[in-house]
């Protein structure tokens, strides 16, 4: 599979070096948003760039019948008009706020908990997420997604990083020199405290995710996530 790399910050040479393992080609590797985009022979775009340049690299994937997938953060109060732009071309696009296998069964362990806690009182739930200082967004794409599967299920209403309201989750953002990835959720009461964490040990598993997503969404027409890929029906 020819793999075209919008991004090629630390993540984009993580993801090259395990395409490369995987006996996938790199067809095009794009270090800023201005730089030439050149499609031909390309059958997946996977876009690890900055928040600012996420939805022009997308919709170029787009416009050339490229399928591309996303893990750059920051951009989604776009994503809407991203799927319907890719929906508009007879195009495919996935989004993970993280690529990284664990993450997502993280994911469904999370909202799981959030359906049980929601049933019980006396709980208070709040968050920690931990990222490399080079993290532009705080807090990260993961954080909120584990956030809104909270508010999806419980009633709270939004999430925050300043001192919290009672209908409000604090999310406790850090940025720590060379630290790929942490994030804990707790739910506290007077009586006992219970937590779920997911730790990475390095980007790779990142990059994994991103590769196969990329070798899963190839040929496939439509708007995707990892649950897709992972084929969680739960």
């Amino acid at each position: 599979m020819n793999i075209a790399l919008l991004g090629y910050g630390r993540m984009g040479k993580s993801i090259e070096a395990i395409a490369l393992e995987r006996h996938h080609s790199i067809t095009l590797k794009i270090s800023d948003a201005n730089d030439e985009f050149d499609f031909t022979n390309t059958d997946v775009a996977i876009d690890f760039s900055i928040p600012t340049a996420a939805v022009s690299n997308i919709k170029k994937a787009l416009d050339a019948g490229v399928p591309v997938i996303s893990g750059t953060t920051g951009w989604l109060e776009q994503y809407h008009e991203v799927t319907d732009y890719c929906n508009a071309k007879n195009g495919t696009f996935l989004y993970a706020s993280n690529f990284s296998l664990g993450v997502n069964i993280f994911f469904e362990i999370n909202k799981k908990l959030s359906e049980l806690m929601a049933t019980v009182d006396g709980y208070s739930v709040n968050m920690e997420e931990i990222h490399h200082t080079k993290k532009l967004d705080a807090p990260s794409g993961t954080a909120i997604t584990l956030a809104e599967q909270i508010i999806e299920n419980t009633d709270y209403k939004k999430w925050t990083l300043d001192q919290p309201n009672s209908d409000e989750i604090h999310i406790d953002a850090k940025r720590i020199p060379e630290v790929p990835g942490t994030h804990e959720v707790t739910y506290d009461s007077e009586i006992d405290s219970i937590s779920i964490k997911h730790t990475a040990h390095s980007r790779q598993g990142f990059a994994l995710g991103a590769v196969v997503a990329a070798e899963w969404i190839k040929d496939k027409k439509g708007v995707y996530t990892m649950r897709d890929v992972l084929k969680i029906n739960v």
